[in-house]
């Protein structure tokens, strides 16, 4: 079964005071497979965080479906298996760890009972054992990262999805988070996740679809997309094959 498919997405937005539309994605298909780990790449104004809101419902596509393990969206309760990061999350920074997590908890109407054991269990995934009770406008960047990612989980939900999760983090910022995302995945999770840091999303992903003016123009398992050549025996590598697409 699919986590996420999308079939014959299409989004515009009016640019400008003549109400001239302007296509964002047309007609864009995409299949997430339950349990994997997927890699959404494209330039900046491809259309990554378009597609992203239309599958969390923040906007309407003109046209197309969304399913979610096999069911169609259509109310907010359809969603409640999602968990999302987005790229540039504010916090109230008044707030520590804990309290960020009792609020999102809260949001997605969890007992308090509840909270209490998905924040403790989360603290220790992320890496902010020892640091819950900090302010958040003490954590740096890799912190609030962590953070962010924490109340992407708060509910435990089966689909996560993370807008640029690597973007502003240092390289062992960078590794530590692909540790979280493929234990995640061990645990049964599947993880959707767009990203300009190539090596990262090669290094983790399953599948990818890569998403140029609007349109996926490759979609697949990683392994069959980037193949050896008879006239380099070397591999392919993501880089080789986003620049490929890029110069079409």
């Amino acid at each position: 079964m699919n986590a996420l498919e999308i079939k014959a997405l299409s989004k515009s937005f009016r640019s400008n005071f003549l109400y001239k539309k302007t296509s964002i994605l047309k007609n864009v298909d995409i299949n997430v497979n339950k349990g994997s780990i997927y890699g959404f790449l494209g330039l900046n104004g491809a259309g990554k965080t378009t597609t992203i809101k239309c599958i969390l419902g923040l906007t309407r596509p003109d046209h197309g479906t969304i399913r979610l393990f096999g069911k169609e969206t259509g109310k907010a309760s359809d969603r409640a298996s999602i968990g999302f990061l987005p790229e540039s999350p504010y916090y109230y920074d008044y707030l520590n760890a804990k309290e960020t997590l009792a609020l999102s908890g809260k949001l997605s109407s969890l007992s308090n009972e509840k909270i209490k054991e998905r924040t403790a269990k989360i603290i220790s995934l992320v890496g902010l054992d020892g640091k819950e009770d900090l302010l958040l406008k003490k954590f740096s960047k890799g912190m609030l990262q962590r953070v962010g990612l924490a109340q992407a989980l708060i509910n435990d939900p089966d689909l996560i999805i993370l807008d640029e999760p690597f973007s502003g983090l240092d390289p062992i910022g960078r590794k530590e988070l692909r540790d979280i995302i493929l234990s995640l995945k061990a645990e049964g999770k599947t993880i959707f996740f767009s990203s300009h840091i190539l090596q990262d999303m090669e290094l983790i992903v399953d599948d990818i679809g890569i998403l140029m003016n609007g349109k996926i123009t490759k979609e697949g398992k990683l392994k069959d997309l980037v193949k050896k050549t008879i006239k380099h025996p070397v591999d392919y590598s993501l880089e080789d094959l986003f620049l490929k697409e890029i110069k079409k």
